[in-house]
C-alpha cells in the first residue's frame, strides 16, 4: 500500500493550532512520526486563507529539515501547488487536479516531464457525480489528458471520492465507489486506487472500525494508495492482512516481516 500521511494538514484543529502559532516542533515531531511509520508520503496542506503559499514553504521545509520522504503537495488551488513543486527537495506528488475548470491544463505540462505523480479526483464543474458512469466518464476525461500530455498510468493516483457512510443510502454511495474501482483497475491495471480512508467514517462513533472495514472492501476492489494515518497500527494491521489474503503478499511475507517489526502493535 502507497501511504499518504494525512497528519500535517490545516484542516485538523491540533495542526491548525500549530501552524497559527508557527510551532516548528509540532510539525517536526508530526512529520517525523508519519514518515519512521513508514509513510510513502508526507501529505502538506496548509488549509489557511491567507499566505497558504509562505505556509506551505514554512511547512515543507521543516518535514525536510527531518526526513527525506518525499512530500504530497496538497492544496485546492491547483496553481499553489505548482508555485510550490520549486520548495520540494524532490519529486513527490502533486496532490491534487480534478475535471474543474482548467486544473489539469495547469498542472499536467508542469509535471509531464518530471518524475512528480498526481492525484486526480473524479469530479467537474459539475460537482461530485451521483452516480458510477459519471465519475467513470471524468476517470475517461483525465486519462485522455494524461495520455496527451504523455504521463504514464503509473504515475496517476485516483480518488474516486470516499463519502461518509451515515450519509449513504443502504450503502450505495459505497458500492457505487467500488464500483468504480473495480472498473478503474479492470481497464487500466497500472493506475493507483487513492482515496481518504477516514472521510467514510465521519459522524460515527468507533470510527477506527469502520475505517477498518472499508479498508479491507476498498482493497479487495482494488485500491493501492490511501490518504491514511500511518501511526494506525490497527488500520496497517488490517491492510497488511487483506492484501495477504487477495493474494498480494507471497506466503504472507510482508505480513510477518510487519509483525516481526512491530508495525502493527505486536512486536515479538
Amino acid at each position: 500500500m502507497i501511504i499518504i500521511a494525512e497528519k500535517l494538514n490545516g484542516s485538523i484543529p491540533s495542526c491548525a493550532k500549530a501552524i497559527a502559532a508557527r510551532d516548528e516542533e509540532y510539525i517536526k515531531d508530526i512529520a517525523k512520526k508519519q514518515a519512521d511509520s513508514g509513510a510513502t508520503y508526507i501529505d502538506v496542506c496548509a488549509s489557511v486563507k491567507d499566505g497558504e503559499l509562505e505556509t506551505l514553504k514554512w511547512m515543507i521545509d521543516l518535514v525536510q529539515s527531518v526526513t527525506d520522504t518525499p512530500i504530497s503537495v496538497d492544496s485546492p488551488d491547483v496553481q499553489v501547488c505548482v508555485d510550490a513543486l520549486k520548495f520540494c527537495n524532490k519529486p513527490g506528488l502533486f496532490n491534487s487536479v480534478s475535471g474543474e475548470g482548467n486544473k489539469i491544463d495547469v498542472a499536467f505540462p508542469v509535471i509531464a516531464n518530471t518524475k512528480w505523480d498526481v492525484m486526480a479526483l473524479l469530479c467537474d464543474d459539475t460537482g461530485i457525480p451521483k452516480s458510477a458512469a459519471k465519475r467513470i466518464e471524468v476517470f475517461d476525461a483525465v486519462m485522455k489528458k494524461a495520455a496527451e500530455y504523455g504521463i504514464a498510468d503509473e504515475r496517476i493516483h485516483i480518488d474516486p471520492l470516499i463519502e461518509m457512510l451515515c450519509t449513504t443510502d443502504d450503502g450505495e454511495g459505497i458500492s457505487m465507489v467500488l464500483e468504480v474501482m473495480r472498473h478503474i483497475k479492470s481497464t487500466h491495471p497500472n493506475v493507483h486506487i487513492s482515496g481518504a480512508i477516514s472521510n467514510i467514517s465521519f459522524n460515527l462513533p468507533v470510527r477506527k472500525i469502520v475505517n477498518q472495514a472499508f479498508a479491507v472492501l476498498a482493497i479487495n476492489a482494488g485500491m493501492d494508495s490511501a490518504v491514511m494515518d500511518p501511526l494506525s497500527q490497527d488500520l496497517r494491521g488490517v491492510i497488511y492482512a487483506a492484501e495477504a489474503m487477495i493474494g498480494l503478499d507471497d506466503f504472507c511475507s510482508e505480513y510477518t516481516s510487519a509483525y516481526r517489526d512491530g508495525v502493527f502493535g505486536q512486536k515479538k
